[in-house]
């Protein structure tokens, strides 16, 4: 039998492994997306781990803080790569 928090563990990593490729795919694919509309949906994410008011369980926690993670994960990652692009205007 596996113990629970391995199970915990590995849904946390197959969602945020899961999320993170999903977004690669919406920046590649949509041209109008933009930091801010990810902002707004981490917003949303946060809304949601922060009104649990109908108990919603540990696995459906460990789902929105992969989502979380990863939706945090990918916004840095694509403002340092923005902010690291070197000026072409002189």
């Amino acid at each position: 039998m596996i113990p629970a928090e391995e199970i915990m563990n590995n849904k946390y990593n197959e969602i945020y492994d899961e999320e993170l490729r999903g977004l690669e795919r919406r920046r590649a694919r949509d041209p109008a997306l933009t930091v801010d509309m990810l902002q707004e949906t981490l917003k949303a994410l946060y809304n949601i781990e922060d009104n649990n008011w109908e108990g919603r369980g540990s696995l459906q926690d460990q789902v929105i803080s992969a989502e979380i993670a990863a939706y945090e994960t990918f916004i840095h990652n694509w403002k340092k790569e923005t902010s690291d692009k070197p000026s072409t205007v002189k």
